[in-house]
């Protein structure tokens, strides 16, 4: 199989198969996309304080004074206390003037005793919300706020480590039963759960709801770049890869910014959420198995029969004989998770990869969810948050293109790195210019994932490409899982998350320098074609004969290796 992409070098790289591929993959990651921001607005707070019953009898302007005012940089009102309401009352029937709740003392009282110094209560009868931006969301549902608070992040979480179990179930499932199947059964249980969450009537329904589609939402852009990077060649590949399929997400992110502006009911967000999933349900007559994982499986006959269509497609005359079985030796056992750390080879790239997946995501939500507060309006703001990675992506393809992968990557994701740490230093500047350095980082670090989309696709071989690529994806899960609680930090030292997640991009930039080169390389389709190489040795140095010999030694599982004749 070491010769699989000339194999099929018969296709061409343009021709109607491949374009039908190219956008039938294009739509088949907007569910994906599309529901990456429902952790946003579905679990939006909006600006809240408590409520006053309406038999109260107190006017607006004693309602609001019922509310403690806080300073702590700047005044605000309480969003978990207010003051006693039956004092309140008292106050509203003796005839006193809402002044005097902050500039008098109360009659009968000590001179000295102000009211803003009286005993202030909880929220017992609930809390009243902003609908400015949002008419309702889970956070107003359920009052996931104040001694409830703890749930919102925690429902967060919940859909980011479904989006780390899914993706370490899902690679192993598609490596071994295909990827067409577990495509689609992502997209399936991305629609199944987003109808589900919305007609869930308590919080633990919804959060177990909210983690299934996590499960089902990153997993399914993973096998769509999979399947590209597997069925194109050459430059196809290339452009599938680094710009086109992250565009299309990109556009699906924007696409459900404009969804939820239209839209202010989360359930109603919820069930519109379930469209693109369903109207994916005829792609499946339009995408095939994956050839090069059917040859890397030994299914010779079924990966002929798909390529012979895509030739009759395509207007070209296949060969007599596509592929052969020149030395066959069947494995005993399926690659599974655990084959990415059993030779030395594979587990030098495999954990560095991990580190600067996790690094990567961890800056890039650590961003978003940074820049959430710049702007006041959340629709805009997160519309002009895709619209940045556009750009990005654009210049990683035109960058891969010609230009090797650790260079690319080194590069851009330092270029974000330190624009990140120079935003300590222009605190006190124009906000304009820290718009600018924040806009610079998030586009090098956006820039630098599309290249590492390319990068390790192309490092790890095909019969465990998707298992590979899925554990990467598991580490961006968990980086981004990490991300709203690092944000915490600023309670700590006000830079001490940008110090963080710069100092994590500089040390991915260190350990991408001591992994291969892949650039205008032959993809890898088994363990054994994988480059020997040390922890910290530069690639181009040949390992020891001794550190090769043992590297021999661990790859014990046989591989079925074919070529073909055209």
């Amino acid at each position: 199989m070491q010769d699989y992409e000339e194999s099929v070098s018969f296709l061409g790289n343009w021709g109607p198969f491949q374009r039908k591929i190219f956008f039938v993959l294009l739509i088949a990651c907007i569910p994906s996309g599309y529901s990456t921001l429902a952790v946003i607005f579905l679990l939006a707070s909006p600006t809240h304080q408590c409520s006053i019953p309406a038999n109260s009898n107190l006017s607006q302007e004693w309602i609001q004074a019922s509310i403690p005012v806080q300073v702590s940089g700047m005044s605000e009102r309480s969003t978990c206390s207010r003051y006693e309401l039956n004092l309140v009352k008292n106050l509203s029937a003796m005839g006193a003037s809402t002044n005097w709740i902050q500039n008098h003392s109360l009659p009968g009282l000590n001179s000295e005793v102000l009211v803003p110094t009286l005993n202030q209560e909880e929220c017992e009868d609930g809390w009243t919300y902003s609908t400015e931006f949002y008419q309702s969301t889970v956070v107003t549902e359920f009052d996931l706020v104040c001694r409830e608070q703890w749930k919102q992040p925690l429902t967060s979480l919940l859909f980011f480590l479904g989006g780390t179990c899914g993706c370490f179930i899902s690679g192993q499932i598609s490596d071994r039963f295909g990827r067409k199947p577990v495509l689609f059964g992502c997209i399936g249980m991305l629609s199944i759960f987003t109808v589900a969450a919305a007609f869930a009537q308590s919080w633990p329904v919804f959060a177990f709801c909210f983690f299934m589609l996590g499960v089902g939402q990153i997993s399914g852009y993973v096998i769509v770049f999979v399947l590209g990077s597997e069925i194109f060649v050459g430059s196809t590949r290339i452009i599938f890869s680094t710009l086109w399929l992250n565009a299309g997400y990109a556009l699906a992110m924007m696409l459900m910014s404009a969804t939820a502006y239209l839209v202010r009911s989360w359930r109603y967000l919820s069930l519109l959420m379930a469209v693109p999933g369903l109207a994916c349900i005829p792609l499946w007559w339009l995408i095939p198995e994956s050839p090069r994982w059917l040859v890397s499986c030994g299914c010779l006959n079924k990966a002929d029969l798909i390529v012979r269509s895509a030739a009759l497609e395509n207007r070209v005359k296949a060969p007599s004989v596509i592929f052969t079985t020149t030395e066959v030796r069947m494995s005993t056992k399926s690659h599974s998770f655990l084959d990415l750390l059993k030779t030395t080879n594979i587990q030098h790239v495999t954990m560095k990869l991990w580190f600067m997946w996790f690094s990567s995501y961890l800056a890039y939500f650590g961003l978003i969810f940074s820049m959430s507060s710049l702007y006041g309006n959340p629709y805009l703001n997160h519309f002009l948050l895709a619209t940045v990675e556009i750009p990005a992506y654009l210049v990683s393809w035109l960058l891969t293109q010609n230009f090797p992968r650790r260079l690319c990557f080194i590069s851009f994701v330092l270029l974000g790195a330190l624009a990140l740490l120079c935003t300590q230093i222009v605190t006190d500047s124009h906000p304009a210019v820290i718009m600018f350095l924040v806009l610079l980082s998030k586009f090098g670090v956006l820039t630098g994932i599309g290249v590492l989309y390319v990068y390790s696709g192309e490092l790890f071989p095909t019969v465990i490409r998707n298992t590979a690529m899925s554990s990467c994806a598991m580490f961006t899960r968990v980086g981004s899982s990490v991300s709203p609680y690092l944000m915490e930090l600023v309670g700590i030292f006000e830079f001490l998350p940008s110090i963080l997640m710069g100092a994590l991009l500089l040390l991915s930039v260190l350990l991408c320098i001591f992994l291969p080169e892949t650039f205008r390389q032959p993809l890898p389709d088994t363990i054994q074609q994988m480059p020997l190489m040390r922890w910290w040795s530069l690639p181009f140095n040949s390992p020891s004969k001794d550190e090769e010999k043992s590297t021999k030694e661990q790859i014990s599982v046989p591989e079925v290796i074919c070529t073909s004749h055209l």
